[in-house]
């Protein structure tokens, strides 16, 4: 039986080990590289989080720009700003007043259920609290609606906000605030009954526009969102483990000191010693903490999970196997591709390329971090009068190739619906050592686009 003719499997789970040289991906609350203990060994760490925002924001850009499978499909937007979007596109599209387009959008947002920061406090007062992951077009959408219904809503509003302005007003002999009591929450539920409902068509049209519909990377990743109960929830059909080195930490502190242009070029023009004398040191000085590794990253995509949330978004079963064909494809380039851009510039970390990606299916995930819970001994090698291998490993990036294809190939004479392995690599050293290692019951490919049957 041909290779096409094998049905998929129900999980296609991704292996890649990528070696990065004095980079800075993510960073911890002190601005430090994140790290996780494993094995009794620290390693440095790239979140899950970070991984998958690269990714979605990878496969995103490329269909916008009419790259890809997803050329031309819909994506979504997480942000916290869905009131100021929805009010531009009021006041750039349907002619409203800025000031009241922004109050509007806010007010239908607010009393469809979501909460928004303090109206005292400017740079927040119309910001969500939470980020809504949407699909792209969710302000264009309800915008619409608000102009359509204008006379109505215009009317709703104002009554909205003085029995909003009434009920944020403590009379005299009232209990304590909340702050004080404890009663926060009870508090703001009593406020929300007093203030007159949304519009049931507006609320519905509201709900619409916010539902995950046929966004391909909420399909993808999934959403949460709490504050409104009527509005879908989605279990996402990508599974992303955190990224570790499959060594000890390796890191070092990099002081820099940064020059003063102006200060420069006063003193290359300097017509007396009085103009050069403040030539001393630095403009600025820093230190910056930089780490390099060979990390094992691990991702695991749920293809039935994928085209059950796109039939429940409002496709047919045949288009819903198409877009999840299409979500496939583009999701395992951005897991290639992709990489998180912090301090991209300085460390150029976003130009690495992956030593090695196994990909392959089954019926269940697989995550092969068990593989190097005993860190890599990067000391070479070396071999004893008695001819015994001695020593360590050799360099991680060749060290961990060997033993992520021992693993898989041990795991695989074990699970049988492992099936469909697949390998690629960027690096003509792993290249090699594949010869040695005489993959030929694997496929190794040449493209990404060969990683997904």
């Amino acid at each position: 039986m041909t290779e096409t003719a094998t049905p998929r499997g129900q999980f296609l789970s991704l292996h890649l080990l990528e070696t990065l040289v004095a980079v800075l991906p993510v960073r911890d609350e002190n601005g430090s590289p994140k790290t996780l203990v494993y094995g009794g060994a620290e390693r440095h760490m790239i979140t899950s989080q970070a991984r998958r925002r690269a990714e979605r924001v990878h496969a995103r850009n490329r269909a916008n720009a009419g790259q890809g499978p997803l050329a031309g499909r819909t994506t979504g937007l997480r942000t916290r700003e869905w009131a100021l979007i929805t009010a531009r596109a009021l006041e750039n599209d349907h002619g409203w007043d800025k000031d009241e387009a922004v109050t509007t959008a806010r007010a239908v947002l607010e009393a469809t259920g979501l909460k928004f920061g303090e109206p005292s406090k400017k740079t927040v007062a119309n910001l969500t609290k939470v980020l809504l992951f949407a699909p792209a077009d969710t302000g264009d959408r309800i915008a619409a609606h608000i102009a359509a219904q204008a006379e109505e809503l215009r009317a709703w509003r104002d009554s909205y906000l003085t029995a909003q302005t009434a009920t944020a007003t403590p009379k005299r002999g009232t209990r304590k605030p909340p702050e004080e009591n404890g009663d926060e929450e009870v508090e703001a539920t009593a406020k929300t009954k007093d203030l007159p409902p949304l519009p049931k068509a507006s609320r519905a049209a509201v709900l619409t526009a916010l539902a995950p519909r046929d966004a391909i990377d909420i399909a993808l990743y999934g959403r949460f969102l709490a504050e409104i109960a009527d509005s879908p929830n989605v279990d996402g059909a990508v599974q992303s483990a955190h990224a570790f080195t499959i060594h000890e930490a390796e890191q070092v502190d990099d002081f820099y000191a940064a020059a003063d242009d102006a200060k420069l070029e006063r003193k290359k023009n300097a017509l007396d010693f009085l103009d050069a004398a403040d030539d001393a040191g630095a403009g600025m000085t820093g230190y910056q903490a930089l780490i390099s590794g060979t990390f094992y990253r691990h991702a695991v995509l749920d293809r039935r999970q994928l085209q059950l949330n796109l039939q429940v978004a409002g496709m047919t079963e045949q288009e819903a196997m198409e877009a999840a064909i299409a979500a496939e494809q583009e999701f395992v380039n951005a897991f290639v591709e992709a990489f998180p851009e912090a301090k991209k510039n300085s460390t150029a970390s976003t130009g690495s390329l992956p030593g090695l990606v196994l990909a392959f299916e089954g019926e269940r995930p697989y995550n092969y971090a068990g593989a190097f819970q005993k860190p890599v001994d990067e000391n070479p090698v070396s071999t004893d009068e008695k001819e015994t291998a001695t020593g360590g490993e050799g360099p991680a990036g060749l060290a961990g190739v060997r033993r992520l294809l021992r693993h898989h190939v041990f795991v695989s004479q074990r699970r049988p619906d492992i099936r469909s392995t697949r390998l690629l690599t960027y690096d003509p050293q792993v290249d090699a050592l594949l010869d040695e290692l005489n993959t030929s019951s694997t496929n190794r490919v040449n493209t990404i686009e060969g990683l997904t049957p």
